[in-house]
């Protein structure tokens, strides 16, 4: 492991602790040459899979583009702290798939049921982006479809 300060790949591990929920190994280091320390992560590298677009195209799967996904159509709402886990959870069932190629469709799916489960307007956002939403009606179908799921 390199130095971020001086660039020796001579240094010690100090300190090892588990990252709670991520899987992940917090190693805090000390350089041999520059006696400064700093923090590395470990994790297990992950599969590469891919999304399958609309249009047939295939691209890497983005968690980054996911979790903005999510964060968007929660945002200001009481629950905006929960992106990480709930991303964190769809690309797990993702990954459970065991396969190498994923439809955008299944992706959206899966987005929708979570959060129908958290917050009924983030899921509102997000279908309205998802379906592509044209008009008011739309948006009414999908209000009655959810009112009879929560009885308004």
């Amino acid at each position: 492991m390199k130095c971020i300060f001086c660039g020796s790949d001579q240094s010690k591990v100090i300190d090892k602790r588990a990252v709670k929920g991520s899987g992940e190994i917090r190693r805090r280091r000390e350089c041999l040459k520059c006696h400064r320390r700093f923090t590395t992560y470990e994790r297990v590298g992950e599969i590469e899979f891919y999304v399958i677009k609309r249009d047939g195209k295939r691209q890497v799967f983005d968690l980054v583009k996911l979790r903005s996904g999510i964060a968007k159509s929660l945002e200001k709402r009481p629950l905006v702290d929960q992106v990480d886990g709930l991303t964190a959870r769809i690309e797990r069932k993702l990954r459970a798939k065991g396969k190498n190629e994923v439809s955008t469709k299944l992706i959206g799916q899966l987005v929708l049921l979570e959060l129908k489960k958290i917050d009924k307007v983030a899921y509102l956002r997000f279908a309205s982006v998802y379906r592509h939403f044209e008009d008011t009606d739309d948006f009414a179908r999908e209000l009655q479809s959810l009112g009879q799921i929560i009885k308004i």
